[in-house]
């Protein structure tokens, strides 16, 4: 038991510092990501710091072999003095004798006196150990004098070959190693040769070497420090405008359209904040006449719709009156007084409509949120229109989870999911109808999937448009404004949600609308896919809405703008192929195929594509 303890304490100890590092590469990625200055201090630092590297690497090489090569020049020129100097001395001298240690020692003190007033490269070798040694003798040990046991005896074998040898060593002072170079060769005399060797110690060209790797380290830190500070200053100087611009430029883009650059001297970066004043400037006159186009179209729209009351009242009353008593009128006045009572739904549906669409370009409209079981939402909104289903004979299915709640606008969630229905069946050509509800921890979703004619390629993009459409010869069962989904995509938005559309020539559509669970939360990801089932087409990833066979919620802000525009603007009707989506019709182009829709029928007011 205390192992498996012991072994998830380790466990858990090893995630948590993994997850540490994790979280610190992160942070590093996301300030090396967004800080320009950083980058460049930071490339400027390695890549100065690679150049001082290799310098000092260069220098250190070449200054240590400039040093190497100047010591073993001068030991050299000591060890051919001193071979000289013994040969003179030693020139009678038997190597065999049994007293020649006494004339070794002479000969040794006077190579020490000698070396004292020695001038040259000779003189510049340092102090040194002098060793004379007569070779083996045979059943016995030769003579020697000096610290012949620190030569090694591979140097002597080569030396008594007649070789002049050297090698760097390292021997033992006083407890303390000490690098060494050794140099051996031979001495003639008469009666023999002699082993002669040079012991320089270069303990004192190691510590010239060891300040001169210390002087590279310390000025190369500080010279990559000062060419950080540098790189940093300069890149300060351009990239504080540069942020500053960014700051600028958020600003604007949050509604300050006052905001400019400041501007100073005459340099790439006054002429950039020139630039940026100028086109601010032009973005802001521009806009201001947006607004007040837009003000002025919604305040035309409103008092019309508000103006057309009073007389549409009086004609609905004299409508009813007609179609109260059509049974006592001739056959076609009786279908003419049908048709007018029809058309006066439609027209009151239409003034509502705008009336709404008022309310949302003003920005007036409030979202009443309040926590409801999203399975009693829409089946309200699919029981408004199943009188449609039933008279055109498609079938409703409903995949609809129990205990689902979110906290939504219900009557305004109740409203986009009826247009979706009625918009379904009026192209689903007979088909049966999907409507699927789902949900994970953050957001709802609500899919209604047809399998009629579909969207052709580009369409997806303007089934969101005012008074769009893309076929004028069908005859839809539901009536419509056109406006319709314009309505519903702006009730999607004051949720801070997703409308999306998807469709394919031949294989249907698909609407999804995608809202937060709690108000006031983001949309990340949607809980249904927004492609076919069958996989016939192209998995839409409710990660990434703008792919390119669906289009996401349009933008706040110019699509209001542009939208707002469109209310008064005409769309010229063009011919297009039999079978395709209209999207935003206003009215039905076969008079004969309406329907007697109850005047106080809100689920067929609205329009869908």
């Amino acid at each position: 038991m205390i192992a498996i303890a012991a072994g998830a304490r380790f466990r858990r100890a090893t995630r948590q510092i993994r997850q540490s590092g994790e979280d610190l590469a992160e942070a590093f990625n996301t300030v090396w990501r967004r800080s320009l200055q950083l980058r460049v201090v930071l490339s400027t630092l390695a890549l100065s710091a690679a150049v001082v590297v290799v310098l000092g690497l260069v220098l250190q090489t070449q200054i240590a072999l400039r040093v190497t090569e100047t010591k073993e020049a001068d030991t050299l020129s000591r060890a051919e003095a001193g071979r000289v100097l013994l040969e003179t001395e030693l020139s009678n001298v038997d190597p065999d004798r049994p007293s020649i240690d006494t004339d070794l020692k002479l000969a040794l003190d006077r190579l020490t006196n000698s070396s004292a007033s020695a001038a040259g490269p000779a003189a510049s070798a340092g102090a040194f150990r002098a060793v004379l040694a007569s070779g083996t003798r045979e059943g016995g040990t030769g003579i020697s004098v000096g610290p012949v046991l620190d030569v090694p005896r591979d140097l002597r074998d080569a030396v008594a070959q007649g070789a002049l040898a050297r090698r760097y060593v390292t021997l033992t002072d006083q407890g303390q190693p000490v690098p060494t170079l050794l140099i051996g060769q031979p001495v003639r005399t008469a009666n023999g040769s002699l082993e002669f060797y040079l012991l320089f110690p270069v303990d004192s060209e190691q510590r010239t070497l060891g300040l001169v790797q210390s002087t590279l380290i310390v000025g190369g830190l500080i010279l990559v420090l000062l060419l950080a500070g540098i790189a940093s200053i300069v890149t300060r100087q351009v990239v504080r405008p540069v942020r500053q611009a960014a700051e600028i430029a958020e600003r604007f883009a949050d509604g300050h359209l006052d905001e400019r650059m400041p501007v100073h001297g005459e340099d790439e970066v006054a002429r950039l904040g020139e630039s940026y004043n100028e086109m601010a400037s032009s973005i802001q006159t521009q806009i201001h006449q947006l607004e007040e186009f837009g003000a002025l179209q919604r305040r035309f729209t409103s008092d019309v719709s508000h103006e057309l009351r009073t007389p549409l009242t009086t004609v609905r009353m004299a409508a009813d009156v007609l179609y109260a008593s059509r049974e006592q009128l001739l056959p076609a006045l009786r279908r003419s007084s049908e048709l007018l009572v029809t058309e006066l739904d439609r027209f009151e549906a239409l003034l509502g409509d705008l009336l709404e669409i008022s309310k949302l370009d003003a920005g007036v409209a409030e979202l009443s949120a309040d926590p409801v079981d999203m399975r009693n939402v829409v089946e309200r909104a699919v029981e408004a229109v199943r009188g449609i289903a039933e008279e055109t004979a498609t079938e409703l299915r409903l995949d609809l989870p129990v205990g689902i709640l979110a906290e939504v606008d219900s009557r305004r969630v109740e409203r986009i999911v009826r247009n979706l229905v009625a918009n379904a069946i009026d192209h689903s050509e007979g088909n049966p109808v999907d409507v699927v509800l789902a949900a994970d921890e953050r957001a709802v979703a609500v899919l209604v999937r047809d399998r009629g004619v579909g969207l052709r390629p580009g369409e997806a993009g303007l089934v969101f448009n005012r008074f769009w459409r893309a076929e004028e010869s069908r005859a839809r069962r539901s009536g419509g404004s056109g406006l319709g989904l314009s309505i519903a995509v702006e009730d999607a938005r004051l949720h801070g949600g997703w409308l999306q559309a998807w469709g394919e020539t031949g294989e249907g559509a698909a609407f999804r609308l995608t809202l937060p669970r709690i108000t006031g939360d983001s949309v990340e990801s949607s809980p249904l896919p927004l492609g076919p089932e069958d996989g016939s087409a192209p998995a839409i990833s409710a990660r990434t809405p703008a792919a390119a066979t669906s289009v996401p919620t349009p933008p706040l802000g110019w699509s209001m703008i542009t939208n707002t525009l469109l209310v008064n603007i005409p769309i010229a009707e063009t011919d297009t192929p039999a079978g395709a989506h209209r999207a935003g019709s206003d009215t039905d182009t076969d008079i004969e195929a309406a329907t007697d829709v109850d005047t106080g029928a809100e689920a067929v007011s609205e329009d869908a594509r």
